[in-house]
């Protein structure tokens, strides 16, 4: 059984790995039911005392004393560190997994990457070597941070690097959470361009998240318990789970809903390497399959059915309703089209009692609608994890490398050079020691090349079409 561990930088970080951690000890439960420490915890979970045995109630939430979580927390405000410590995830963490400062980065890239990033690069080389010696086999690191803030864009980007340096052959994913054009941050542009630039040198896979798409999911899912319909209610420990923080104490924060639809996709996305299937997914085989040219690693994820994402009870949707939820814009955790755009190439991960005969007939059905690249006619990985989510028949995680990502950066870099022309607010950054005007114009370079490399398989659209006609298949 391969290993891997979660890095959470900043505060958006550690609130979705506090519900990520509070998720997959309650899937672990449901399955285990003898409460022992196996492979399938180990995968995320280390057992510090061997002769302790849990019930399924020890290992959801209870005393958990005897797990430790394969996890380094970073931020330079110790709020919401302190809060998961003082939960009922606390015990899941030790100090030498945490780095904390007080002052914050003051949504400055620079400070977080620079500053903190030379201030705290032994303790966190240090950290993450003493959890990485306590794994068997590590295979992955997943990466978590926000990219419109300072701790989580700067700091998170210059772990990314040390992670390259440190462990080359590991493969890092990170989890970036894009701000809204709407965001309260004015120097969001400035922190997510730069942080774009070392994601795209230094990372193997990324799971853009846009907050507007989290805000209108948390939306529909809120319609859906109130829609008045038959068995379309919140159930009544919809609390625990829907929105709830799990490991932090206190009332429901305003993003507590959306973390935990981040939270939802990071469980799917390693299902596989925690549970058994017909068809195990290895980790390495979704950047292996899906990232042909080493830049272009940005995936749209989707997620089906979405009532999976709440503790909410609605009818079952039939079985090919949900892989064709997984290709509509209602489920994307990212605002774009895929379909109206060029596929690279495409992973389907299912959950629960689906057949891998399920799995082609859908594939089958759902071609002729979709564009792939001349040379990746065929683009389709798929995994089947036995293991559904906790209260549920079945889900879908899709990973679509698709050029549609490009209107994101797009916009990204219009609200960059709206402030760069003005050279609004450029002077809190220049005052950084290390931060020179060319990482400005470095960044953005980047970000344009990467926009451009988007438009030349666009580019190709119509000789898809053309050169690879698809037959129209009967179901």
């Amino acid at each position: 059984m391969t290993q891997s561990i979660v890095v959470q930088v900043g505060q958006c970080g550690n609130q979705i790995g506090c519900r990520f951690w509070d998720l997959a000890l309650r899937e672990h439960a449901s399955v285990n039911k003898k409460g022992i420490y196996d492979e399938a915890l180990s995968s995320f979970f280390r057992n510090v005392d061997s002769s302790v045995k849990r019930d399924d109630a020890t290992v959801s939430g209870g005393k958990i004393s005897s797990l430790k979580a394969r996890a380094v927390l970073i931020d330079m405000e110790e709020g919401v560190v302190n809060e998961l410590l003082q939960g009922p995830l606390g015990e899941l963490f030790d100090s030498k997994q945490l780095i904390t400062d007080v002052s914050g980065s003051g949504n400055n890239w620079a400070v977080g990457h620079k500053l903190y990033g030379a201030q705290y690069q032994e303790q966190i080389v240090e950290n993450v070597r003493r959890t990485a010696e306590h794994c068997d086999s590590l295979q992955s690191f997943f990466v978590i941070h926000s990219m419109g803030g300072g701790t989580g864009s700067g700091l998170g980007t210059f772990v990314l690097n040390l992670l390259e340096d440190e462990f080359p052959e590991v493969c890092r994913f990170i989890t970036s959470v894009y701000p809204s054009a709407e965001d309260d941050v004015i120097t969001s542009p400035y922190n997510s361009v730069l942080a774009m630039k070392e994601l795209t040198e230094h990372a193997d896979c990324v799971l853009p998240i846009e907050n507007q798409s989290l805000v209108d999911i948390v939306n529909k899912i809120n319609q859906m318990a109130n829609s008045g319909k038959p068995g379309a209610s919140l159930k009544q420990s919809s609390s625990t789970i829907a929105s709830n923080c799990g490991g932090i104490k206190g009332q429901e924060k305003p993003f507590d809903a959306m973390n935990n639809i981040v939270a939802n996709l990071l469980l799917n996305l390693t299902s596989s390497a925690r549970f058994e299937g017909s068809l195990n997914m290895d980790l390495n085989e979704v950047t292996m399959n899906l990232v042909p040219f080493p830049r272009l690693h940005y995936m749209v994820s989707s997620l089906t059915p979405l009532y999976t994402l709440a503790d909410v009870n609605v009818p079952p949707r039939r079985l090919d309703q949900m892989f064709s939820d997984a290709f509509s814009r209602d489920h994307q955790l990212i605002r774009a089209d895929p379909k109206r755009s060029l596929y690279l190439a495409c992973a389907l991960m299912v959950r629960g009692n689906v057949h891998i005969s399920d799995l082609r007939r859908n594939i089958e059905r759902l071609k002729p609608s979709l564009q792939f690249v001349s040379w990746n006619q065929e683009g389709w990985k798929t995994g089947l994890c036995s293991v559904p989510p906790v209260g549920h028949s079945h889900s879908l995680l899709a990973l679509a490398n698709n050029t549609c990502v490009k209107p994101t950066f797009i916009e990204l870099k219009e609200r960059f050079l709206k402030l760069y022309k003005k050279k609004a607010h450029l002077h809190h950054y220049l005052q950084v020691d290390g931060m020179e005007q060319s990482c400005f114009t470095e960044a953005i370079s980047s970000l344009s090349s990467l926009i451009e490399e988007y438009n030349q398989l666009d580019a190709t659209r119509g000789l898809v079409m053309a050169d690879a006609p698809r037959l129209s298949i009967a179901t």
